[in-house]
């Protein structure tokens, strides 16, 4: 049986128990998980790629198979160097389809021998956004329920909060 790698790619700007939870699942699917957290420069992240990939690999400590990296290359070029036969990506809701629908299919014109699978958080998580998460912590509002404690914390610091 083939070793199979999926690629998990996002922002993760920062991340959430929405994406850990699919994390968790994707782990029993596939041998190696690679949460691969993108520069995207020209979304404005709202913290730095090493400051993202930090917070990943805290969220993610001890789930067995699953790596964090850094990416700021296309995509398509970084499945392929992490040897992956796989891109994972999250749905939450039908109005997420469309747009990751497109880049599925941009990404099975890149790279064809690359499978796209599409998993949905617990419906706990369902409405859970980065960005959601961001403008609750920016107002003062405790999201602890939605993200990891390290994450939490520097939300708090960035907001001059404390923790």
């Amino acid at each position: 049986m083939p070793h199979i790698t999926a690629i998990y790619p996002g922002t993760f700007d920062p991340i959430t128990h929405g994406h850990t939870d699919i994390v968790r699942r994707a782990a029993r699917l596939f041998d190696r998980v690679v949460i691969a957290v993108a520069a995207n420069p020209d979304k404005g992240p709202a913290f730095p790629l090493e400051t993202r990939v930090a917070l990943a690999e805290e969220a993610v400590k001890g789930i067995e198979g699953v790596e964090v990296r850094g990416f700021d290359v296309l995509l398509a070029r970084f499945v392929h160097a992490q040897g992956a036969n796989v891109i994972l990506r999250g749905l939450r809701a039908v109005s997420d389809f469309e747009h990751e629908f497109q880049l599925a299919a941009m990404n099975r014109q890149l790279a064809p021998e690359v499978e796209t699978l599409f998993l949905t958080p617990a419906e706990e998580y369902s409405f859970v956004s980065s960005s959601l998460v961001r403008e609750i912590a920016r107002l003062g509002g405790d999201v602890s329920k939605f993200v990891s404690p390290g994450v939490a914390r520097i939300l708090a610091e960035q907001n001059g909060l404390g923790h």
